[in-house]
């Protein structure tokens, strides 16, 4: 009874998508454990389903506001911490501005940090993990596990007030390890089925035409569905073809046979080879 207790309060008061954007059961499900276990939630998925747009859809939902740290090859674990500006204090002591000898006027706190001291909770997304070095992740297990990091110039302890929402994402360019792996709930978003699709273009483009809808969603699983193609186009593609489409007025017979505006959904030379010799598109 307290175990059905718990999943009805969850539905109630959980994620459950927004009017821009779709999820699914499994997704909101995913999403709603993570919160009520406080662990972080990583997100895994073609590029284009929507892993970045999901924290900003639960931030909106749950009415947080959103921290986003955008992880790049160069990024260190630090630098989400905090970062002792040792340069401005060098450049103001030469020019004797005050509070020069006050170190942490020079401590500037990270996301991570910033989520931590923030007095309500928030959502915080660490974006593209995987585009780090291999020790990033590993770099910041104590930090997620235990919400607190120490800055050492000036002997001070950041524990976070209010324990904030996680997600990362990952494109899967490296393996994450499995400590870090461990720690966190883990959700891969499958790529839409028709259905599905259907209902998230319906949400950008309510009043699209049905047989333009029906054309070109034709067309783009048939692309994706041809053996040899490199890049597959994504979700985010189709939803800026079909706006190229009406934009053009694009007669929705026409779709199949001359594939107008084919290059916003096929972004490489050899792909785009390969579809205008489809004879099944």
């Amino acid at each position: 009874m307290a175990a059905e207790g718990t999943c009805s309060a969850m539905e109630r008061q959980g994620f459950q998508g927004t009017g821009e954007y779709v999820a699914s059961d499994e997704l909101m499900a995913s999403v709603n454990i993570a919160i009520a276990l406080k662990k972080p939630l990583l997100i895994k998925g073609e590029p284009g389903t929507g892993k970045t747009m999901l924290a900003e859809a639960v931030a909106k939902a749950l009415g947080k506001r959103l921290i986003i740290w955008n992880i790049k090859s160069t990024t260190k674990a630090q630098e989400g911490l905090y970062v002792y500006d040792t340069i401005q204090r060098l450049y103001d002591g030469q020019f004797g501005e005050e509070g020069v000898d006050d170190i942490a006027h020079y401590i500037k706190l990270g996301k991570l940090g910033e989520a931590f001291d923030s007095e309500e909770q928030v959502v915080l997304l660490i974006d593209e993990i995987d585009k780090a070095d291999l020790e990033f992740p590993n770099d910041l297990l104590w930090e997620l596990d235990q919400m607190e990091f120490y800055i050492n110039e000036t002997k001070r302890t950041v524990k976070a007030k209010q324990r904030p929402i996680v997600i990362i994402t990952s494109n899967a360019e490296k393996e994450l390890p499995d400590a870090f792996l461990r720690r966190c709930i883990f959700h891969y978003i499958d790529f839409p089925d028709r259905e599905l699709m259907e209902e998230i273009v319906r949400v950008h483009y309510p009043d699209v035409e049905e047989n333009l809808l029906k054309n070109a969603m034709e067309v783009f699983y048939n692309i994706r569905a041809i053996r040899d193609i490199r890049k597959k186009p994504s979700t985010s593609e189709l939803i800026d073809w079909i706006n190229a489409l009406q934009i053009g007025g694009i007669p929705a017979d026409t779709i199949r046979k001359a594939l107008p505006f084919v290059g916003v959904v096929v972004k490489k030379d050899e792909d785009l080879q390969l579809v205008r010799q489809e004879p099944n598109l």
